[in-house]
């Protein structure tokens, strides 16, 4: 049994998500980040970074937080959706940490400047929404000639579709990106991730591109 602390974000979404994906038993508890209930003396003792998601194991005890560690760390618990060496490990790695080190934090400024504090700040608009459409170009070129960035489904997936399904916060048009549009669409259509998708409560189906 994993128990999985969380909020309906990008981030929390990729530990959800994963977890319906690899069929583990878990409890959901939401830590409501607009009541700032991450900054808990109880919470803070799981995740030092006061940051969703982070899980705890009851296997063993052992707390986790930062969502690419925890995605990698249940998929080698379950040996799903991450190989176990070489090239092809490296290569869903190599995608994983293009999201937890571009997509996440670039898209990230788009929603807070764009979407909760439009017309306060036109140049970082104009810097993070460039940065923004620069990363689904690089996405869409990825996805050109395979159906998932790492060739086979898995956790690099995981961690990036949260955050391009919040196409509409980032004014992104999905029709732009072709190869994106269809891997969001597949991926979007799993059951897993419509179930993972509304964990920790529900706030509306998966937003789909016209």
């Amino acid at each position: 049994m994993i128990d999985l602390y969380t909020w309906t974000t990008p981030n929390g979404r990729k530990a959800s998500i994963a977890l319906e994906e690899f069929g583990l038993p878990y409890t959901a508890h939401a830590i409501d980040i607009g009541k700032d209930e991450q900054f808990k003396p109880e919470f803070l003792k799981i995740s030092p970074n006061n940051r969703i998601p982070a899980i705890v194991d009851r296997d063993n005890g052992m707390s986790l937080m930062e969502s690419g560690a925890i995605l990698i760390y249940l998929a080698d618990k379950t040996g799903k959706l991450l190989p176990e060496g070489g090239e092809k490990r490296y290569r869903t790695i190599e995608w994983l940490m293009w999201q937890m080190g571009g997509v996440g934090p670039m898209l990230g400024q788009v929603h807070h400047f764009v979407k909760y504090n439009k017309g306060k700040a036109p140049y970082a608009e104009e810097r993070y929404l460039k940065e923004a459409h620069r990363l689904y170009g690089v996405l869409d070129r990825r996805l050109a000639d395979r159906a998932y960035v790492a060739d086979e489904y898995s956790i690099a997936d995981i961690s990036i579709w949260p955050w391009i399904s919040r196409f509409e916060w980032q004014t992104i048009d999905l029709n732009q990106y072709p190869n994106v549009k269809r891997w969001y669409l597949a991926i979007a259509a799993r059951p897993a991730v419509q179930k993972g998708y509304k964990v920790p409560k529900d706030v509306g189906e998966i937003p789909l591109p016209a």
